[in-house]
């Protein structure tokens, strides 16, 4: 069992070499990619089947205990490519402790699994318990590469995103029902986008059942384009994040999931939400 899923592993980084939108991604870390289908780290080769594209489609699934019950459930994600809605190209799946979760609601700490569309896994999300401000750490094989820290105001969803110690990008957001937060350089220039899609009154206001696209921006022009990614615009970057920048920002869209679109179901103990 351990050699199919090794062997998967290497046809998932093969396909991911040949069908890669981004061909060369140059940051303030480096190269991630170089022509000839080589990565900067083994980090970043074993992250790139799924974070080499230049969309990714997250979406949550419906928690029917939560809707129904009130009960607290581990969250649930598929990611797609636009380019290929049919078949999901990886997993988020969250590992918690259910007392934690009933009680400590969105603050519970918790350990969610990126995996490819096999089962493997790419890289881990660990948050722990906050109390003010959140923070989310992005781990790749076990190695912690990059965090993402809320800093706290009244009404504004302000995030600082970092490679190991180093700054990369900042989140400004507006707040209230400004659905799309996009990541900003030191110099304010573009660097990503996370849009959260609006997917019609009743999942918005009976479920938790959000919609989520990250947009790395195109380094290459990919000719295979569907309908769902035709409704995706167009998106230009000052340049294409790393891979591991990558991953810092999926951990971004997990915490911005349950910081901001999460129902509160549960019991719970009762917080003040002064950071909200």
């Amino acid at each position: 069992m351990k050699r199919i899923r090794e062997k998967r592993k290497e046809n998932s980084v093969e396909r991911a070499i040949e069908e890669e939108t981004v061909v060369v991604t140059i940051g303030l870390h480096g190269t991630s990619v170089t022509r000839d289908g080589h990565y900067a780290s083994p980090e970043e080769a074993w992250i790139a089947p799924l974070l080499s594209r230049s969309n990714l489609l997250i979406t949550r699934d419906i928690e029917w205990a939560n809707l129904t019950l009130g009960f607290e459930q581990e969250n649930r994600y598929a990611i797609v490519d636009v380019t290929n809605p049919q078949v999901p190209a990886g997993f988020i799946r969250e590992e918690s402790n259910v007392i934690a979760r009933q009680l400590l609601r969105t603050r519970r700490p918790f350990v969610a699994t990126i995996t490819d569309a096999y089962g493997n896994e790419l890289f881990r999300v660990r948050r722990p318990f906050w109390w003010l401000t959140s923070s989310i750490y992005a781990e790749v094989g076990g190695k912690e590469v990059g965090v993402v820290h809320r800093r706290w105001h009244l009404w504004r969803r302000i995030y600082d995103l970092y490679l190991g110690n180093e700054q990369f990008a900042v989140v400004e957001n507006p707040g209230f029902w400004h659905w799309t937060f996009t990541l900003k350089g030191i110099n304010g220039e573009v660097l990503a986008e996370i849009d959260r899609d609006w997917r019609g009154f009743g999942f918005e206001v009976f479920t938790d059942a959000g919609q989520y696209v990250i947009r790395f921006g195109s380094a290459a022009a990919n000719e295979s384009i569907s309908e769902l990614s035709r409704k995706v615009e167009e998106f230009e970057v000052a340049r294409p994040l790393t891979l591991l920048e990558r991953a810092v920002t999926v951990a971004l869209a997990v915490s911005l999931d349950n910081d901001y679109f999460s129902r509160h179901g549960g019991w719970g103990i009762p917080f003040i939400a002064v950071a909200e």
